[in-house]
């Protein structure tokens, strides 16, 4: 591999017009794509092979007229202060609203809360329901003008009005502040690492590039892919992290290159060759992880893998081509003032510029080595710590409850808690399919009884036949909140109390809605949560083992993610269920974990591991195949990939906590649970627990068995091969090569 990419670094380097104006044209036709393609919609999140899922596709056989996963929209009404909304000119009020909707585009019913019932029992608070004959995402603009146009004029009366429901979708468009926050920080990190402007720049443009690309990609795509906001924005985050990452690491590569006399063709070569060896490797992994989403079955979380997948394989690809093309064009001004000028004719040689006092990276890796046992201690016990609060984890999908109090949304769902109950926002729906039943209606009067005699029920409402009379439909209004455990065993309750009644009338009795669908997914997520951990660990373990040719450093590698893992599980709910630090962090309101975001957690942070596992230890194996002793390695690894990987790893904290201030409870969780998770794995796991480890280990980190040296292929990330392909130009001295001060150990 590394001969491979050594070839096309030097023909980017070459050719860096070609590469600069296909990556031109490429940008230009996504953002043009991205201009003309319509918007898209939220949808509903969906679980084949669930019970809510087959009860929502069995009401849309039996309920052809209306679509059971249509839009609702829940216009609410409170009384001015002291009066009632059964006051005359109040109820006046509210019926001219609903008056203006009824019979709208797209209006399939609207019902009038006075003669439902949909009036609180003090009499404050009213209610309609107005159903829409299309889903969220079809609903046209003038649709929900017309909605919101109704809600305003009601205001004028002197009401309090407010809509729920999911018609009016608060969606959160990338960009903003805090984003702009993070990728100014990345900047600052890139220039204080580099000492470089232009160095700097050249990483962000590059990674600037592949973000527009799939973003604009993303949105083209939206409509006939059913892609949604979510989608982009997790595209969005992923790529420009590991665009700005994979930049810096080749570009370090190519200046180390450079100040060991190669000219700049070949250090672009090389750096193609070795540093991009270990961006095409690392990528993979995350690319890989990403895709392998789709197993789970949620179609929304196979769309984010492959979305966020696909950022990633495009910020490989524009680190292996267009950073070298850009060496080209910037020339010397890549490399930092200093060297420039020891690159000067008469001036020293660059790389005896380290015959000074030793860096931090090799100040740090020799304190490891004298004090691995400390070391290894202090940072597992304290990522053990930090991870206890995740054996509380509990799993669930946010509503309007968990959005901003600014939201028209949340304003309803919260007027509606007041009014009716907490329970009243996530009522269950109860399909009673009695095709196969004697009576259908002493199935369906059967199943009522059993629901309404059940605790945790505070109404059921009156069952609805279909034309056929072969399928009704109850409405059951549970005493607690949507995500409160209880109504998760209440919903369990029920479909066990039910059982009996298919037993003994023949009708099937689904329990489905907006609630019991969130619940089935959260438990398809736990479920799916442990296999998809240990695929996850078995390919980590498997590349590593391909990599480094070694048995014992993918076990450790594996065995380090799982604490970084479970330590930004351990972050997530002392955060968004115990409420720590949310008010700082702008997050309004706790609740369980959003159930997508483990295993997403999972799948982004285990590429994003590799990434750190791959650079720091890529230069340990190159130094110790070459003869170094296993503490001579680690101090050679630190020395030249410790301050750059720590520098990757701030720039992707940075951009990865620019989206929490977004006020999307999944984005939200998302910036939270990354950030966390790269500063464990970046700078406690591998900066702490890697050097420790392989200093007590010594020369059996790098053992392996001879049958697998034989059956395992040899992918060369170190470039060994290349060495030999293409001599190595001569350098000064190394001071590697200087006996190490290494404490009690041998080596």
């Amino acid at each position: 591999m590394a001969t491979f990419l050594y070839g096309i670094g030097r023909w980017a380097f070459r050719r860096r017009r070609l590469v600069g104006g296909l990556w031109l044209g490429a940008l230009l036709l996504a953002v043009a794509a991205a201009a003309v393609a319509p918007t898209a919609e939220e949808e509903d999140l969906s679980m084949p092979g669930t019970e809510s899922q087959e009860a929502f596709d069995l009401l849309d056989e039996r309920f052809p007229e209306s679509n059971a996963q249509g839009a609702e929209a829940r216009l609410v009404f409170q009384a001015p202060d002291g009066q009632r909304v059964t006051a005359k000119e109040n109820k006046a009020a509210v019926k001219d609203t609903l008056g203006s909707l009824d019979g709208g585009d797209q209006v399939a019913s609207t019902t009038d809360p006075y003669r439902t019932g949909a009036v609180s029992k003090d009499g404050t608070i009213a209610y309609s329901t107005i159903t829409y004959s299309a889903d969220a995402r079809d609903l046209t603009a003038e649709t929900k003008s017309a909605l919101e146009d109704a809600a305003s004029k009601a205001r004028d009366t002197g009401l309090t009005v407010e809509i729920g429901g999911s018609a009016l979708e608060a969606e959160e468009a990338p960009g903003g502040t805090t984003e702009i926050i993070g990728v100014a920080v990345a900047a600052v990190v890139l220039v204080l690492t580099l000492g470089s402007l232009v160095a700097a720049g050249l990483s962000l443009l590059t990674a600037f590039v592949g973000v527009a690309i799939s973003f604009g990609l993303v949105s083209a795509l939206a409509v006939p892919l059913g892609l949604t906001d979510t989608v982009a924005i997790l595209s969005l985050m992923l790529g420009l992290a590991v665009g700005i990452d994979y930049a810096l690491f080749i570009t370090s590569r190519y200046r180390d290159e450079r100040a060991r006399g190669s000219d700049p063709e070949e250090a672009a070569g090389r750096a193609a060759g070795t540093a991009g060896s270990a961006v095409v490797f690392a990528g993979a992994t995350v690319f890989i992880a990403l895709v392998g989403l789709g197993v789970v079955g949620i179609p929304e979380l196979t769309k984010m893998g492959l979305g966020g997948a696909g950022a990633v394989a495009l910020a490989v690809l524009v680190a292996l081509t267009l950073v070298p093309a850009l060496f080209g064009f910037f020339g010397r001004r890549v490399l930092s003032r200093t060297a420039r000028r020891a690159d000067r004719p008469g001036s020293a040689h660059p790389a005896s510029a380290e015959n000074g006092r030793p860096g931090l990276g090799t100040r740090w890796a020799r304190f490891v080595l004298r004090r691995p046992v400390a070391v290894l201690m202090v940072a597992g016990l304290g990522l053990g710590a930090v991870a206890t609060p995740a054996l509380s984890l509990e799993l669930g999908l946010p509503g309007d409850e968990s959005k901003s109090v600014e939201t028209t949304q949340r304003r309803a769902y919260d007027l509606l808690s007041d009014g009716f109950g907490p329970g009243f926002n996530g009522p269950l729906t109860v399909v009673v399919d009695a095709s196969d039943a004697a009576d259908t209606r002493a199935a369906t009067d059967q199943v009522v009884k059993t629901v309404r005699d059940m605790d945790g029920i505070a109404s059921v409402g009156a069952p609805v036949l279909s034309k056929t009379k072969d399928t009704a439909v109850l409405t059951a209004v549970p005493k607690t909140a949507p995500n409160s455990g209880d109504t998760k065993d209440l919903v369990n309750e029920i479909r066990g109390a039910v059982s009996g009644v298919e037993t003994t009338t023949g009708a099937g009795v689904l329990v489905t809605g907006n609630t019991a669908m969130n619940i089935d997914i959260s438990e398809a997520m736990s479920d799916a949560l442990v296999p998809y951990l240990a695929v996850v660990i078995g390919l980590a373990v498997l590349l590593l083992m391909v990599v480094f040719r070694s048995l014992l450093v993918p076990v450790k590698a594996a065995l380090g993610f799982l604490l970084s893992v479970g330590a930004a599980f351990g972050v997530l709910v002392a955060v968004f269920q115990w409420g720590w630090g949310a008010d700082l962090l702008g997050i309004e309101q706790t609740g369980p974990v959003m159930s997508l975001m483990p295993i997403l957690v999972i799948g982004i942070v285990f590429g994003l591991a590799m990434d750190y596992e791959v650079f720091l230890l890529t230069r340990m194996r190159e130094a110790y195949v070459h003869g170094a002793s296993p503490g001579e390695a680690v101090v050679t690894g630190f020395r030249h990939s410790g301050r750059v990987v720590a520098a990757a790893a701030i720039i992707m904290v940075s951009v990865f906590a620019g989206f929490i201030g977004m006020s999307s409870p999944t984005i939200q969780t998302m910036g939270v649970g990354l950030a966390a998770a790269v500063a464990f794995d970046a700078f406690v796991v591998r900066m702490a627990i890697v050097p420790a480890v392989l200093a007590l280990l010594g020369h059996r980190a790098w053992w392996l068995p001879r049958i697998l040296s034989r059956v395992l292929p040899n992918v060369d990330i170190e470039g060994e091969k290349l060495s030999r392909h293409v001599p190595a130009p001569a350098t000064a001295p190394d001071a590697a090569a200087q006996p190490l001060p290494v404490g009690r150990h041998r080596y």
